[in-house]
């Protein structure tokens, strides 16, 4: 079976590296006043390639060392390692490669912080998370979700290299905001994907506690979340746009995680996993195009 460019796209997790990058472009033009230069736009745009590459080269990593998971479990047993299109030596050396390029990109051409929180990220998910912490703990999604909320902040050092307080406050806040999106959306798709966790003896809390506290811990962290995603607005960082469109949003995140409580199908989890990811890229959304409008007000 020969390999195709297909087969080394799919091992970059696209579609999940395409929200990561997304917040880290939004830090990147919440740290800048107003529009961005020329100079600006130009370290942001080799910025955002630099964290792609790194964020491409984490999930191959991840699939390089959950082959084995990722033959148990539905939802990812047709990825390019597993169904043999690709052997663990291509995967590695490809991570390697895109590792490389991407440190190397950012070193030259952003700055060296920006280097290494994205290479601290990489690490943080494709060993401490895939390693130790996923088969570890039935909290692994929420101490390894750390790793993955880092994207704005490292966006927010691209364009800043974090030279005060208030960059580590502001690009921190919105790392918050993530880390406590992440319990909550993964939940409802390992509620839904458990007999697979099962199968494959990933302890995920939907396996280890049942799906009844799984579904309270939801409730529990999308309450929070709603208090987090206020902060903005609290700490002066966003306005009256912003608040409108999150308190939307939030309502129909409650709604969701109450709803949860008593499903009407099966199919319910999924259908709250897939409203989680469009609420996560309207919330930034959201907070960009206030940051534009603030201004103008």
């Amino acid at each position: 079976m020969s390999t195709t460019l297909r087969d080394y796209w799919d091992l970059t997790k696209p579609k999940v590296v395409a929200l990561i990058v997304f917040t880290a472009l939004v830090g990147m033009f919440l740290a800048i006043p107003g529009w961005p230069t020329a100079a600006q736009a130009t370290t942001g745009a080799v910025a955002f390639i630099g964290i792609w590459l790194s964020a491409g080269a984490a999930a191959a990593i991840n699939q390089l060392l959950d082959a084995r998971i990722d033959a148990q479990m539905a939802r990812t047993s047709w990825r390019p390692l597993v169904v043999g299109k690709v052997t663990p030596r291509q995967v590695l050396v490809f991570a390697a490669a895109l590792t490389a390029l991407s440190m190397t990109i950012l070193v030259l051409w952003v700055n060296v912080i920006t280097a290494v929180l994205t290479f601290a990220s990489l690490i943080g998910y494709a060993v401490v998370y895939t390693v130790y912490l996923k088969r570890a703990t039935s909290q692994n999604i929420v101490i390894g979700g750390l790793a993955g909320a880092t994207p704005p902040l490292l966006g927010w050092a691209a364009v800043t290299g974090m030279q005060g307080g208030s960059d580590w406050a502001y690009a921190s806040l919105l790392v918050l905001i993530i880390f406590v999106w992440t319990p909550p959306h993964f939940w409802a798709l390992a509620i839904f994907r458990r007999a697979d966790y099962a199968k494959a003896a990933v302890p995920m809390l939907p396996v280890t506690h049942g799906v009844a506290h799984t579904r309270r811990q939801i409730l529990f962290y999308s309450v929070v979340l709603v208090v987090v995603t206020l902060l903005p607005v609290a700490l002066g960082m966003s306005g009256v746009f912003y608040l409108g469109g999150a308190t939307v949003l939030n309502l129909v995140f409650l709604w969701y995680a109450w709803k949860m409580q008593d499903p009407p199908d099966e199919m319910f989890n999924m259908q709250m996993f897939g409203y989680s990811v469009v609420y996560l890229m309207a919330l930034f959304a959201f907070l960009l195009v206030d940051h534009w409008l603030l201004p103008w007000l």
